[in-house]
């Protein structure tokens, strides 16, 4: 063995290393444009069965994507705009209901008060130690005044990066929605002749499934908000049009979403002044009556063209993609565990089966 050899490997190992840990910062610096691509290409594929149909009904390609496009966009202009005003007259209100509470009182004379109404509504407390705590969480508040205040221009900030992050997803969502095609066919080039269609094959079940997924899902939201929104109004609960949407968001996510949102819509029924615990029983009721419906008759209709997955796999994939990236890894989650099945069960079983 000649001399140098030991240090030209030593040399090419470390340019190895290196290599490596300048992917892994390129990826760490990227993550959040590859989050963007991730997220506006599973979108894509939730559009593409209905782009699919309406090709289906002779319409050209460009015409099927303008008329998904501008459909999804209507959708979400109407619940913005159904919205946004009772939003913004119900914060109206509580700010005026909060300002008349405080010119009632000047801000000195009511933590002077304070205590006494905190001892009427809770007579087993003593009032020295309610004056205790209400003076410790004075001098708390005086000694981080300025973290809180920085806190909230980082989320005042946060929600602008957050606005600027869904236009740049819709306008990727948008093009690759247009390009579909084009986009698989760049892929299957690269795959050699002699296993490309089994690759087409396998493909266009997974990107099918996750298709059918996605819409399934959104199909399940809107029914649970629509019928929350006429519930919801029919009980008088407070803030209807606000819970609607909640309900609606909280139905995207899969295995908890639809009882986390039936949740914050009882806890919110409960409200003093804006609720009664007669109106949080009624809402219960109809959310336990209303999630046995979804999961044993309408989820199973809507999905039956999705991948079924067994249900320890879901909650696997869910906990694995929330913990990674969060509320988009368990959204996300679930198609990537029924493509990994599409290819358990037709590449690897059969493979073992031929030994």
């Amino acid at each position: 063995m000649k001399l140098h050899n030991p240090f030209r490997v030593a040399f090419v190992a470390t340019l190895g290393v290196g290599l490596g840990l300048l992917v892994i910062g390129s990826v760490q610096t990227l993550s959040t444009i590859l989050l963007y691509i991730g997220t506006a290409l599973f979108l894509s594929l939730g559009l593409e069965p209905l782009v699919a149909w309406l090709e289906r009904r002779r319409l050209p390609r460009w015409a099927a994507v303008l008329i998904t496009i501008l459909g999804v966009l209507a959708v979400f202009a109407g619940i913005v705009l159904t919205v946004v005003p009772i939003i913004a007259a119900q914060i109206s209100q509580l700010v005026g209901q909060i300002s008349a509470f405080f010119q009632s009182y000047s801000f000195s004379s009511f933590f002077e008060q304070l205590p006494t109404l905190v001892h009427n509504a809770l007579p087993g407390l003593s009032l020295d130690t309610i004056q205790n705590a209400i003076q410790g969480v004075q001098d708390w508040l005086l000694q981080n005044w300025g973290t809180i205040t920085g806190g909230v221009i980082n989320v005042g900030i946060g929600l602008f990066g957050a606005f600027g992050g869904a236009f740049i997803v819709l306008i990727l969502t948008i093009y690759f929605t247009a390009s579909t095609p084009s986009l698989k066919s760049a892929v299957y080039s690269l795959v050699p002749a002699s296993r490309r269609a089994r690759f087409i094959d396998l493909s266009e079940q997974i990107t099918d499934s996750v298709g059918y997924y996605v819409m399934g899902q959104a199909a399940l939201g809107v029914i649970n908000g629509i019928l929350s929104a006429i519930f919801l109004t029919i009980i008088d609960a407070p803030f209807p049009a606000v819970l609607a949407v909640v309900a609606f968001f909280f139905s995207l996510i899969p295995l908890v979403g639809t009882l986390t949102g039936s949740t914050i819509i009882v806890l919110t029924c409960l409200i003093p002044g804006l609720g009664s615990p007669t109106m949080a029983l009624i809402a219960a009721i109809y959310y336990l009556v209303y999630m046995q419906i979804e999961a044993y008759v309408v989820s199973p209709r809507i999905m039956n063209r999705a991948v079924s997955v067994p249900g320890a796999v879901v909650v696997i994939a869910a906990l694995a993609g929330g913990s990674l990236l969060g509320l988009l890894g368990a959204l996300v989650a679930i198609p990537v565990a029924a493509s990994i099945l599409i290819l358990y069960r037709q590449v690897v079983i059969p493979r073992q089966n031929e030994r």
